[in-house]
Parts: C-alpha cells; structure tokens; sequence
C-alpha cells in the first residue's frame, strides 16, 4: 500500500518529526545546480548571502547577471519592469473560465479580509489620553514563486489581503519564464486582478534582495510576503531587520482527523491533494483501522489516475512524509493534532463542531467534509498562506494586521502624571538609571 499505516508509537518517532528549515536536506539537483554556478558545494546559507551582498551593492546589474545564471532568462535592466500592456495582454488572452474563477476567488478573499476588526482607539480612564493609532504599512513586497507550476493562487492570497488592509503599493516579483522576459502569464493575469501597482520579472534569492535592499529599478519595501523554495526562505531569514517578512514558510503540510463516519474516498482525495505538493505532507489520524485500510485502498486507485509528474511527487510524499495513524479514540487524535501543530487540520468526523472547540493549534481547522483543504487552497475566503512545521503554536495566518502597524499614543494631564512620578523615580533608580528618575523628579518639584 501506498499509504502506510502506523501505530502511534511507530508514527511518533517518524512522521511527527520536522526539521527546521536551514536542517531541510538539499535535493541533489539543487547540489548540482549551487556546484554550477558557484564552482563549490556552499553551504545554502553562504549562496544566499553572497547573491544578496551582490544585490545589495550592485543593484539591477546584479539582478540581470543572478537571472542569467540562475533562471538562464537574459534581461536588460529595462525588461524587470513588467510593462502595463504586458500584464493587460496576458488577462486578455487567457482562458476567460480561469480568469472567472481568479476573480471569483478575488472577490472572496477580499470580502472575507476586509471583516477583520481593525481601528485605531484611544481612552481617557488612565487620565489623560492614551490609545493606538493603526495605519496600513507604506509599501508590501509579495514573491510568487514558479518553479514546478506558477502560483497565481498565492499572489492573490497575499496581495489582495495587503490591498484589504490599505497598503500604498502592493508589488510583485515572479521569475521569467525561459524563453521569454516574462513571467508566467498566469502571474500577470493574477496581477492584474489583484490591482497591484507593479510586477518585476525577477524571482529567487535576487528577488528578495531586490525588495529588501531597494535597485535603481525595484524600490525598497517594508515588508515581504510569499511562499518559495529553501534559497528564498533562507534570504527572507537573512534580509529580516532591513524588512519585515509573513515568516519561514517550510513544506506544506495537512493532517485530516476522521472516524466511522467519514467518507473514505474523499478523504483520500483530500490526502492525495496536500501530497501533490512537492515536499509535502499529509496526515491522518483515525481511532478506526477499518476506515484507515479503506483510505489506503483509495489512495492507491487514485494515485493511478494522476499525471505525471504529479503521480511522482505524490508517491515521494506519501512514502517519506505521510501515513495513516492509529489513535486509541477521537480525544487522543485531537490531542495529537495540537502537539503537531498543523498547517491545515481537517475535521472529517460524524459531529465536528464538538470538536472545534478542542483545537488549539492549527493554521485552519476545516470544519466537515464539505470545507475541504482545497476549497481553502483556492476560493473559501481566508488567505491560505498559513504558519507550517508546528509554528502554528504561536503564529496566526496571513491577515491584514501582517499589513500593519501600530503607535502607542501617550498624551497624560498633568494631574496623572504628578501622580505617577514618584513610582517612576522609584523604579529608575532601582534600575541604576539616575537620569531617568532627575527627569522625573524635575517635573514632580516643579509641578
């Protein structure tokens, strides 16, 4: 079978284990392809750093040279700006069904984002005024990556959320495709219905140099956001304190809890899915072997019917990072599932708003066998872009306060702050910090 079934014991020293990103093992084709352009083994993190040292100081010369050598894509520096006719070019000529759809998923997430309660606010009950003005970052920097497929997908998921929050500029970066100065129509189409203001054919580690540091053609940003392979998440980590970054985005990842009650085939599917992504993987807990060897058996008739080289991909997932687990009941599963901490946990049981309540951390929790992973993927609404390999624990999904900023106000009476004075030069000098408490204790004298 190709989806394993395991005891928990077993799953738990296997498949419930992640890596850190910088611990991620290299495909040898990445090996080959740093050996080819560096003319050594570097470690992923010294390539990194070199190509954006290089952006840093060399700005759009370098971005022209790392495209050529990497993407094998030869540029101008006046061909990494995407022209507007292009972009409006591609919308046209593509499929109206799929432009219909991107619109249709545009719209949702735009509805869904601009709920999100987020205003400025301000009180007088601790004397005075204080309070906290939030306004939209300046200018927001989103990378859509085209390596094994184009993403349009991901730009909508990120540029539509920064565009709901109010951000100035909303740029994108996307890779050219070879054989063209362009990236991939799919991209510009997406662009387009987003309604950024500008698209860079530039992608990978440059890429994020470019956004971070600022060029003669692609100005700085304050923030960026999106998805890619090891080298952008490691230039992201290595540019963090210039900008601001949506986080380390490792594998993919889904984890579907089902009992009894669940739709095998379904469930497959919906493991088969999250498998399609190269590097990821998906999971299911069950307290039922009957329900977890049905599974099995779908996922090897569906496997059948897939493509290449998506079939591949789906069999390196589900033979090195997914599986079946066996849970003594629904309670232990859910338990499971909050120490995993899943990118996506999908509900699939008999009364799953009773369970709802139990889930702690999760990217998204995907309520019923009617709100599944790929609806989220696409059209459900909320961005898709969500915290992976277990940093759900602590971090939230993509929203529209990633696109913002918050100032303390501090505006005390004079009242207030003779009253809170003499605590202040108290604490200042228990802390050594005797300037501190002279200015305070000059307002209290001549209050």
């Amino acid at each position: 079978m190709l989806l394993r079934i395991l005891e928990l014991e077993e799953a738990e020293r296997t498949l419930l284990r992640r890596a850190a990103v910088d611990e991620m093992p290299l495909t040898e084709h990445m090996r080959a392809r740093t050996r080819a352009v560096f003319g050594a083994d570097l470690h992923p993190e010294e390539a990194v750093r070199v190509i954006l040292r290089d952006v840093r100081q060399r700005g759009d010369a370098a971005l022209v040279e790392w495209t050529h050598k990497l993407d094998g894509v030869s540029l101008t520096p006046e061909q990494i700006t995407v022209p507007e006719s292009e972009i409006a070019a591609a919308f046209d000529a593509l499929d109206p069904e799929v432009v219909g759809a991107m619109e249709r998923a545009a719209e949702r997430i735009e509805a869904f984002h601009r709920q999100h309660p987020a205003q400025s606010w301000m009180t007088t009950q601790l004397g005075g005024m204080l309070g906290q003005i939030i306004c939209p970052l300046e200018r927001v920097g989103v990378y859509v990556p085209a390596g094994s497929a184009p993403l349009p997908s991901s730009l909508l998921m990120t540029a539509i959320v920064a565009k709901a929050a109010g951000v100035e500029e909303v740029i994108v970066c996307s890779p050219p495709q070879r054989g063209s100065h362009l990236p991939s129509p799919l991209i510009l189409a997406a662009a387009s219905i987003a309604d950024v203001d500008a698209v860079y054919a530039v992608g990978g580690v440059q890429a994020i140099g470019a956004m971070a540091y600022g060029t003669e053609t692609i100005a700085a940003v304050d923030k960026i956001c999106g998805p890619g392979n090891l080298f952008v998440v490691l230039a992201k980590k290595q540019v963090f304190g210039v900008c601001g970054i949506d986080g380390l985005p490792g594998p993919t990842e889904t984890l579907v809890i089902a009992d009894d009650a669940a739709n095998p085939i379904w469930v497959a599917a919906d493991l088969l899915a999250q498998a399609e992504h190269r590097g990821g993987s998906a999971l299911l807990l069950t307290p039922s072997r009957r329900l977890a060897e049905a599974v099995a058996r779908a996922v090897q008739e569906q496997v059948a019917a897939l493509p290449e080289p998506n079939r591949s991909d789906v069999c390196d997932s589900l033979a090195h990072r997914s599986g079946a687990v066996i849970c003594q009941d629904l309670n232990e599963a859910i338990a499971l599932a909050n120490r995993y901490a899943p990118e996506h946990l999908c509900l699939s049981v008999a009364d799953p708003w009773a369970w709802v309540k139990h889930i702690r951390h999760a990217g998204g929790v995907f309520v019923g066998e009617h709100s599944y992973e790929v609806l989220g993927d696409y059209l459900a609404g909320p961005s898709h872009v969500m915290p992976t390999g277990g940093t759900a624990r602590f971090t939230p999904p993509l929203n529209v306060l990633d696109f913002m900023r918050v100032m303390n106000v501090i505006a005390l009476d004079r009242a207030t702050a003779h009253e809170l004075a003499p605590a202040a030069i108290k604490l200042a000098e228990a802390e050594g910090l005797h300037a501190h408490a002279h200015a305070a204790r000059l307002r209290l004298e001549q209050h």
